[in-house]
């Protein structure tokens, strides 16, 4: 390359700048032009369109006005109508307002007048009953109390008449019930042993016999005595000695003991001696063996040697002609088997039936009821506090505290007041006939009273004018509770109370 090349190359290219320069500046202006006229262009269809556009917001705002006005004209009327129905609505509430003062103040009128009239009222009442008191010559108290009095008769009244209607429902079951298990009871017991007495009677076979027993100078029958501790009574008796003593043990150890002297013939002190030691071990085998068996038919186990001994004794022992052991082995029984029927402890009724007049054997020791003397005995000897108030309450000398107490204390009611179980002298039965109707003529209205069906039923006549039929109800139940307090007897006695009205007149 040369070296003018240069200046050459470097004239070249401000050359090309420079037209490049100017050619530039004519587009340049002539963008500039068209960019000037698209603006004035631009402009002047801005300027059109903002007319038309505010010919259109202006008609959208008269449009809009004309709405507006519309609806504040309708809101106008409704808000008119509604200050229309309010204001009625006002004088609707004044009107009422107005009404109800009016009636509030005729009440308080109406009010005054009646506060008026209850003081008449008050005063005509006070008038009517001082009138009264005047004339009944009864103050308000006393009548006041005679109303009560009135009252509370027609309440008993009433009650007297729904307890006889419970009453006879509940004696009607009872008694079909009572009567079932009884029965079943009894059926099943069938005891053929029961009305045995003791005799104290011991026959001769001549009466030569007589003064041997006595022997010389009274000795033989000291001996015997005194050994014995009874009382012999030789007298005119044909062919036989009377042996008088208040322990039946000691009374049948006498009896075996003459007879077998009698028998044998030989009758002296030492002999005597000899045989009231052999028969008072034959006495009290013969007790021990009786109780065994007893026990064993009674079904009753594990009773202590003390209570089989005493429980022995009773086989000497007599309650009313009825041997009270065999009397104690049916009620073991029959209370057995009502305990059975009733759902009860079996083996407590046994028990308690088997021993409950075993006090009879020391009653003649010990002082007091029969029943509280063997419940004693048994509690001592460790038997359960059920067959000890079984047989304390089986004659009520404490309460039955539970089911065996009173199927034991039925039992025995049962033995004992069945027909043909017990006899009494006729003193005592009169006596206790009189009692009955000594009892039932003790109260007010009764005209007469019979003791009858030897003393199971007393009856009682009553003053038709002082006994109605409601309170003759009442007066049976006094009557019987007062029996129950008062009385001792066997099994139950029943209370009829009878209230007869009778209308006389005459043919003339």
């Amino acid at each position: 390359m040369q070296w003018w090349h240069i200046p050459v190359l470097l004239l070249a290219i401000g050359g090309g700048f420079a037209i490049g320069y100017f050619i530039f500046h004519l587009r340049a202006r002539g963008q500039a032009q068209e960019m000037e006229e698209e603006a004035r262009r631009i402009l002047e269809q801005a300027r059109i369109e903002q007319k038309e556009l505010l010919l259109a917001a202006k008609d959208e705002s008269i449009r809009l006005r004309e709405t507006v006005e519309q609806e504040n004209k309708a809101a106008r009327t409704a808000i008119q109508r509604q200050e229309n129905r309010l204001h009625r609505k006002e004088e609707l509430l004044d009107r009422r307002q107005e009404k109800l003062e009016q009636g509030e103040r005729r009440l308080q009128q109406r009010e005054k007048e009646v506060e008026g009239t209850h003081s008449e009222i008050e005063e005509l009442r006070q008038e009517q009953m001082q009138t009264l008191e005047r004339i009944s010559q009864l103050t308000l108290e006393q009548a006041r109390e005679q109303l009560l009095a009135k009252a509370e008769e027609d309440s008993r009244n009433d009650l007297a008449r729904v307890l006889r209607q419970v009453e006879a429902e509940i004696q009607q079951e009872s008694e079909r019930l009572a009567r079932e298990i009884l029965s079943t009871a009894i059926q099943r017991c069938a005891s053929d042993y029961v009305a045995e007495a003791t005799i104290s009677v011991v026959p001769l076979p001549n009466d030569d016999i007589k003064g041997r027993v006595i022997g010389r100078e009274g000795r033989n029958i000291r001996a015997f005595e005194q050994l014995t501790g009874v009382d012999v009574i030789v007298d005119d008796t044909p062919e036989s000695i009377t042996l008088s003593a208040f322990d039946p043990v000691r009374r049948e150890i006498a009896r075996v003991a003459l007879t077998r002297l009698i028998q044998d013939g030989r009758i002296h002190p030492t002999r005597i001696e000899e045989m009231v030691q052999r028969a008072t071990k034959e006495v009290e085998n013969t007790m021990r063996e009786e109780a065994e068996r007893v026990a064993m038919e009674a079904n009753v186990q594990g009773l202590h040697p003390e209570l089989l001994k005493l429980l022995g004794r009773l086989k000497y022992r007599t309650s009313y002609g009825q041997n009270v052991l065999e009397h104690a082995l049916e009620v073991s029984i029959l209370a057995g088997l009502m305990a059975t029927e009733l759902d009860a402890n079996v083996s407590i009724c046994q028990t308690a039936g088997l021993l409950h007049d075993i006090g009879k054997a020391v009653d003649h020791e010990v002082q007091g009821p029969h029943a509280l003397i063997g419940a004693d005995i048994v509690k001592r000897f460790g038997r359960s506090p059920a067959i000890v108030n079984a047989i304390a309450a089986h004659h009520h000398e404490q309460d039955p505290e539970t089911v065996e107490s009173w199927i034991v204390s039925a039992a025995d009611a049962i033995s004992g007041g069945r027909p043909g179980a017990r006899r009494e002298t006729l003193e005592h039965y009169i006596k206790r006939l009189e009692a009955l109707e000594t009892v039932a003529c003790s109260f007010k209205g009764v005209e007469n009273a019979f003791a009858i069906q030897a003393g199971r039923e007393i009856r009682v006549m009553v003053k038709p004018d002082d006994i109605d039929d409601l309170a003759s109800i009442r007066l049976a139940r006094e009557i019987a509770k007062k029996i129950e307090e008062s009385l001792q007897y066997p099994g139950q006695i029943k209370v009829t109370v009878i209230r007869e009205t009778r209308a006389i007149d005459y043919a003339r």
